[in-house]
């Protein structure tokens, strides 16, 4: 029982309806009306406030005569000062943004300023009615009336605080009205009561109607600005409070976070369990971590499996962090999804207004960046931009944009590194590398521009023509020779590249059997829910397929049986430590055995030394690539060496 009169005036002074027989609402659409009632109060504020010090100086003026003017001049001087006072801040505040929240504490006080202004205008009639004249008794009871009438008015939406303004000035007129006896002072006790009643009822009426349409227009509202999977803000939601934060931030220097966070597993478990599944862990996901916010913070899910949040009232960078790390913890636990297990992770980017920008652009393109660091440093890391990540993002930039126009500048080109065949002791064929010469910076690495390639959706255009040259090169090689092209994961979404390679192949007139693809493990592992389709059209072609890296991810026996490779390669930090580490030597000897069994050739990357070689051809490897093989080197120089000697021997 105790708690349940706790809850009830907990609710009761909150101005929350549901005290008065309204259905009840979460803390969140609670608050929302809570902050659209303050705000209507707020707009009547400053002039119910100088209406009150009129009133006051009306009253000062009115007992002058009389012999409490002293004290009615003090209370006059007093009310009027505090409601001027009190005028002017809440004007102040009107230029800052409207709140879009407004805690039970906030209308707490709200109830209590009415209770103590209501109080000290009950508190007239009771002591100054008595010893004015009759001139004055009817100024203190019209004064009465009509702060009744403006009481009622200003809070006309919040019934508790009406009736802690009303209450006061009722009670303290009945008082006077009943001690002088007179039966007119009666009968104007009596209507004083009816129109409270009818003030009241208007009160009660007003605000019942006032909460049904603020509840259906924050529904409306939401609707347009909700994410109809996971119910959370969309981007359109978090947009608008980002500028609501902008403006805060211009007006009263109140400086905030933004926290992006990018879901690590969201394709795997789409590839596993399917789509409704990814939804599912989307759900449960965004559950969490709404559970690791603040009442008055909501997390925005603004992309497929990105989401973000606006932390207000900044004070320290720490606190940001803090919250970052809440939401890191919260994928500590695995999710159920179909009944099994599934591991979850996110990585954070963060940025601080004013301090990393001021602009909605701004922010978004730093945030986007320090993200993209941290998912870089991999699943659970939490990243503050930085101005070094801006250098870098720019030079990224920069980057994509000259190589938008390496390919019309012959900017691009490919060295071979030849594949020896161990037992006949002559060059099988060779693997083409791509290479980028930069007019300004000089030979650009593959590890650098690759993944910007990928990233901007230019390895498409960039695999097509490293197609065209490879089959071009080869028909000006010895029909023996086959040429491996490295395929990324992102060319596998590109539908155009099987008609590519026919065209490539039909206008070099060499057989497909010539031409190899080479792919990953780790791409198979990521990728390989969209790949297959593509990958058996590229079999039915006649191409052959090597898997690259063989032995560095998790999965490489489950994708041999999926998938006819011709060749798997064995890793070369294999076979750069076998001679001196015997875990290496058991794993490229289990690899070869392997693949004998399943009649799939084997190549071993990375040779480098005469023993590494000679220990290859004691375990039967099948062909073998690396420097003591031959560097990568230019078309011209494969050239003369096939014309010099087609079956070149190993030193």
């Amino acid at each position: 029982m105790r708690s349940y009169l706790s809850s009830y005036f907990a609710r009761l002074f909150a101005g929350d309806l549901a005290a008065f027989g309204a259905p009840s609402t979460d803390e969140a659409l609670a608050g929302h009306i809570r902050a659209e009632q303050v705000s209507l109060v707020l707009g009547y504020s400053f002039g119910i406030m100088l209406a009150n010090a009129c009133n006051a100086l009306v009253l000062a003026i009115a007992l002058w005569q009389s012999p409490d003017w002293v004290y009615a001049l003090v209370w006059a001087a007093a009310v009027g000062g505090a409601a001027l006072l009190f005028g002017l801040q809440v004007r102040a505040s009107r230029r800052i943004a409207k709140p879009q929240f407004v805690s039970r504490k906030t209308m707490y006080r709200l109830v209590r300023n009415a209770l103590a202004l209501g109080t000290a205008w009950g508190i007239v009639p009771v002591a100054f009615f008595a010893n004015a004249t009759s001139g004055a008794q009817l100024v203190i009871t019209c004064l009465c009336a009509g702060m009744l009438a403006g009481g009622a008015f200003a809070f006309s939406t919040i019934p508790i605080a009406a009736i802690a303004y009303t209450a006061p000035i009722f009670i303290g007129t009945a008082i006077c009205l009943g001690q002088e006896g007179d039966y007119l002072y009666l009968l104007v006790a009596a209507l004083v009561v009816v129109y409270g009643a009818v003030l009241l009822r208007g009160v009660f009426a007003n605000s019942f109607e006032f909460r049904r349409r603020i509840i259906a227009q924050h529904e409306a509202e939401r609707t347009v600005r909700q994410d109809l999977l996971t119910r959370l803000p969309n981007r359109i939601a978090f947009n608008e409070a980002l500028d609501r934060a902008l403006n805060r931030l211009a007006r009263s220097g109140e400086e905030f976070a933004v926290l992006m966070l990018d879901l690590d597993r969201l394709k795997e478990v789409n590839d596993r369990f399917g789509h409704p599944a990814g939804d599912e862990f989307l759900v449960q996901v965004a559950a969490r971590l709404q559970r690791c916010t603040r009442a008055a913070e909501h997390v925005a899910r603004i992309g497929g499996d990105e989401f973000a949040l606006i932390m207000s009232n900044l004070t320290r960078p720490e606190d940001a962090l803090a919250i970052a790390e809440r939401f890191v913890s919260a994928f500590a636990d695995p999710f159920l999804i179909e009944g099994c297990e599934v591991a979850g992770a996110t990585s954070i980017g963060i940025v601080l207004a004013p301090r990393d920008g001021n602009t909605s652009h701004e922010l978004f393109k730093h945030v986007d960046v320090a993200l993209a660091r941290a998912k870089k440093s991999g699943p659970g890391s939490i990243c503050f931009f930085e101005a070094d990540d801006d250098r870098a993002a720019r030079d990224r930039r920069a980057l994509q944009r000259d190589l938008e126009r390496a390919i019309e500048a012959n900017e691009l080109f490919l060295v071979y590194q030849p594949f020896l065949d161990i037992k006949q002791g002559r060059i099988t064929g060779f693997e083409a590398l791509l290479r980028w010469q930069h007019p300004e910076r000089g030979l650009i690495p593959p590890s650098v521009f690759i993944p910007i390639a990928e990233e901007s959706g230019l390895i498409h255009q960039v695999g097509e023509w490293v197609i065209r040259r490879a089959c071009a090169m080869l028909a000006h090689w010895p029909a023996h020779i086959r040429i491996a092209v490295n395929f990324s994961a992102v060319q596998f979404q590109n539908v155009g590249i099987l008609q590519t390679i026919v065209q490539a192949l039909g206008e070099a007139k060499v057989a497909p059997d010539r031409l190899e693809i080479e792919i990953t493990e780790s791409m198979l592992m990521s990728k390989y829910g969209s790949a297959p389709a593509t990958l058996n059209a590229l079999l039915d072609l006649g191409l052959t397929v090597a898997l690259d890296d063989f032995g560095t991810g998790f999965s490489s026996l489950t994708y041999l049986r999926k998938v006819p490779f011709s060749r798997i390669k064995i890793d070369q930090s294999f076979i750069r430590d076998m001679l001196t580490q015997p875990d290496c030597a058991a794993i490229v000897k289990s690899v070869i055995g392997l693949a004998q069994e399943l009649n799939i050739g084997v190549v071993a990357e990375g040779v480098e030394t005469v023993d590494q070689l000679d220990y290859l051809r004691q375990t039967s490897c099948d062909e073998v690539q690396g420097y003591l093989i031959g560097r990568p080197m230019s078309a011209g120089e494969i050239s003369s060496m096939l014309d010099r000697n087609p079956s070149v021997h190993a030193a």
